[in-house]
């Protein structure tokens, strides 16, 4: 497939696809790039921290290593179409999540590999990395570690083969694998383009389709009526209200709103699709609001939409955002947000006005 860019409707060019270099290069792109890897097609309210590269086990080092923020873990193959072992990548990676669930079994020996892993990618231990990305209180990273620990003792992990190009019979293997199995396998297909200085991936998601994953914990559905009546039983009224007034703003000014599939506490994630396909914030039940920064990424424009978002933001009281916020899902403190709810939305409706003059 080919895509054709233009400027203002002029000067259309077709770009053919473009290979990665290597598998590094491919690995180093979704560790820059988690929200490349087409996960919301699982579960929308999924996001990825790619934790490790290199992750070591007695069955040799796994390309990266995935946790999301219900703890479940990722191990992530990479492969190039042209490399010629990729018919035994299934084999590869289910040996490496048995040796994973075997060698770790001891949790502590585990967490000292990943804060070592991830002190070596980030700069940060794993636990600081963890909060920071997806802006947690010490007692949801418990949550998260806790929910870590189950995943692995019990071997529930979820399997993912990313290549450039996935063949047919590879296709049908994974199809076959989650009809058939406990395992959960995914495979996917990042079609690759580069112009000038553009960087242009197209992600495909295979197996979700076949078998819905395991659950770390019973997962639900919410909804508008369940999502308020637990913010009545939860929030003070002060919040409970801000939350009113940000679902009210958001239903009448988005396309779509998303609503989460958390265990315990339920989500709305408004969508706004002359931004970006996906959502530029979560409120939760429990008064959270949550800037999805990492998510604004899908064209240049939501990029500049976010980096100017960030900076109007940061400008209200009750928001601070560090420095890398474009690469961090910031929560706003729920002690302070709910008195600037009004500035907020009105800084929303600004920004969606201008967006859509441009």
């Amino acid at each position: 497939m080919a895509i054709i860019v233009s400027r203002n409707g002029k000067n259309a060019e077709k770009i053919e696809p473009t290979a990665f270099r290597d598998e590094s290069h491919l690995q180093a792109y979704i560790l820059r790039n988690p929200a490349s890897l087409p996960l919301y097609e699982i579960s929308e309210d999924i996001r990825l921290l790619v934790a490790a590269r290199e992750f070591p086990t007695n069955s040799g080092p796994i390309d990266a290593l995935g946790i999301d923020a219900d703890g479940q873990i990722y191990v992530i193959e990479t492969k190039l179409y042209k490399n010629p072992d990729k018919r035994l990548v299934l084999a590869q990676v289910l040996d490496y999540g048995a040796a994973l669930w075997r060698h770790h079994a001891d949790f502590g020996e585990f967490m000292d590999h990943l804060e070592e892993q991830a002190q070596k990618q980030f700069g940060v231990p794993f636990r600081q990395k963890a909060r920071d990305f997806f802006g947690m209180t010490e007692d949801e990273l418990t949550r998260l570690l806790d929910g870590t620990r189950a995943c692995l003792n019990g071997g529930r992990l979820r399997f993912v083969v990313l290549m450039d190009h996935l063949d047919d019979r590879l296709k049908d293997l994974i199809i076959f694998v989650n009809q058939n199995s406990q395992f959960t396998l995914y495979g996917v297909e990042l079609e690759y383009y580069k112009h000038e200085d553009y960087e242009i991936l197209i992600p495909r998601l295979f197996g979700a389709e076949v078998i819905p994953p395991p659950p770390v914990a019973q997962r639900r559905k919410w909804d508008e009526a369940s999502f308020l009546d637990q913010a009545h039983k939860t929030l003070s009224a002060e919040q409970l209200e801000a939350v009113q007034q940000l679902l009210a703003f958001s239903k009448e000014r988005c396309e779509d709103m998303g609503w989460g599939t958390g265990a315990q506490t339920g989500s709305f994630s408004p969508k706004f699709p002359s931004v970006s396909v996906k959502s530029i914030y979560t409120v939760y039940s429990d008064g959270r609001l949550v800037l999805n920064f990492p998510w604004l990424k899908d064209s240049d424009s939501a990029v500049a939409f976010a980096k100017e978002f960030g900076q109007r933001v940061q400008k209200l009281e009750g928001f601070d955002l560090p420095d890398s916020y474009l690469e961090r899902f910031v929560r706003a403190p729920t002690e302070g947000w709910p008195s600037e709810v009004a500035r907020f939305t009105n800084l929303v409706a600004a920004m969606l006005a201008e967006n859509q003059d441009k």
